[in-house]
């Protein structure tokens, strides 16, 4: 076989598998290709979930915010990214220290010598290591400067870390809430149909008495036909936030997840502080506006390094070496011989000109610090209008919240008294089946304003950065 046909072959080899990944055919039926097997058995490892919901335990907010922070995969991301510039840092601090390299070398060489009018064959071993080490003195800063990016990096991920908390905890608060309006408008709408259900029945005993219209009861008919609709709405819209809450969990949606009822928790009836404390608390405390600040603190060590490439740097270079030697001519003994030599160099390197590179390198690291100073005014200033907002909403939340009270109050003692007439025979059906109406959407209105009301102060909680710190003090399940 020829040298250029084993090379023909090794090519299709190669080639082969690069060539099978071709586009599909048509764009009218799925595409199926080579490794498409492998790739789905590689994915069933990445598709199974950690834990599982105790189907018998009556969860709080809390424990659902331990069990997130636990076992939701965006923590570990941000934990891994955290892990990998703590990594880069101690490559950064290794510049600190000399570099040492260690080589071994044994080598065979044979060769034949002319010796007067002949050749001699002659054969030399050599067995030789050697050290190198290398060491930068002083460089005016340089280093100093990417170790205080380093760091200023492995801060903004550290951060970046507590953002991830922060949201995440917002993400199972915000599900939490919804599930709670959610399962309280279930109840609600059970108890409107159950007030449809007795004005039609009191429907049906007056036209067995003869003492009301068909057209009356058929009126009745549909108001608790309505109410039945409304009450699988509400079924199918809680199953869907039972879900989002699972998602936010990490879990299997397909877990029931139990809660406590919305009007089993205290719902809080005016705010404790002002406006103006609530942002100067998210100044203290939101991870994002630190992350900024830590990118402050990169761009100047930036224009630090950048500043230090202007004056020269010192090193030290030593590289000591130990050699043994055996040769061989023909007809004469071995010869031996071992030495120790090497190499010390002192080293000033001062770049003199280039061009304008650390000129233009200073330039771009100082518009990169006034951009991140920029950057924190501009995040500062965005946090303050969402604290001011949610502030905003949830002073809305607690008006509408007593509001809602006060009409569930009118509208339950309006129906009493509606079918109680009605029973009398001193009202219509009209009036009761609009009365029935009204406080079904006063039972509503009051669910939802109680779940307004926890929403907006877990917004508030979320803007000014409140849920790190009731994380870290809320114990571990």
């Amino acid at each position: 076989m020829s040298i250029w046909t084993t090379v023909s072959l090794l090519l299709l080899l190669l080639t082969g598998d690069v060539f099978a990944q071709s586009a599909p055919a048509s764009p009218g039926q799925p595409a199926h290709f080579a490794g498409e097997r492998e790739i789905e058995d590689s994915a069933k490892q990445f598709v199974g979930f950690r834990f599982s919901i105790q189907q018998d335990q009556t969860y709080t907010l809390a424990e659902l915010v331990n069990l997130a922070e636990e076992h939701n995969p965006a923590t570990r991301v941000a934990w891994q990214t955290a892990r990998a510039q703590m990594a880069a840092l101690g490559v950064a601090r290794s510049e600190l220290y000399p570099t040492v390299a260690a080589v071994a070398l044994s080598q065979t060489n044979r060769s034949e010598v002319l010796f007067g009018s002949q050749f001699d064959r002659q054969t030399v071993q050599s067995f030789s290591g050697a050290l190198d080490l290398n060491y930068t003195i002083f460089d005016f800063g340089g280093r100093a400067g990417r170790i205080t990016a380093a760091r200023s990096d492995l801060l903004a991920a550290n951060f970046a870390f507590n953002d991830t908390h922060r949201k995440i905890i917002n993400e199972v608060t915000e599900a939490y809430d919804r599930l709670l309006n959610a399962a309280g408008q279930v109840e609600a709408a059970r108890a409107s149909l159950r007030n449809a259900q007795t004005v039609q029945q009191a429907a049906e005993d007056r036209l067995n008495n003869g003492l009301a219209t068909l057209p009356d009861v058929l009126e009745a008919r549909s108001a608790a036909a309505q109410a039945q609709y409304d009450l699988q709405a509400a079924l199918g819209i809680e199953k869907n936030t039972r879900g989002d809450l699972a998602a936010a969990l990490g879990t299997r949606p397909t877990d029931a997840i139990r809660v406590q009822p919305i009007d089993q928790l205290t719902i809080p009836e005016a705010l404790d502080d002002s406006v103006g404390q609530a942002m100067d608390r998210a100044f203290e405390q939101r991870p994002d506006l630190m992350q900024h600040v830590a990118e402050v603190r990169k761009a100047n060590a930036g224009v630090k390094e950048a500043r230090a490439a202007y004056y020269p740097a010192f090193s030290i270079t030593a590289t000591p070496s130990a050699q043994s030697l055996y040769g061989l001519q023909q007809q004469l003994p071995w010869a031996h011989t071992a030495d120790l030599h090497g190499e010390l160099q002192l080293r000033l390197n001062w770049t003199l000109f280039d061009g304008g590179k650390r000129k233009n390198n200073l330039a771009q690291a100082q518009a990169k610090l006034r951009a991140a100073e920029a950057g924190v005014n501009v995040t500062r200033d965005n946090i303050a209008d969402e604290v001011w907002k949610a502030y905003s909403n949830l002073e809305t939340a607690l008006g509408q919240r007593q509001a809602a009270a006060a009409l569930l109050s009118a509208a339950d003692q309006s129906y009493s008294a509606v079918l109680e007439s009605y029973n009398d025979g001193v009202r219509n059906l009209l009036d009761v089946t609009a009365a029935q109406a009204t406080l079904a959407n006063a039972r509503s209105a009051d669910v939802l304003a109680r779940a307004q009301v926890l929403t907006s102060l877990a917004d508030l909680v979320f803007e000014t950065g409140d849920s790190l710190q009731s994380s870290a003090r809320s114990p571990k399940p």
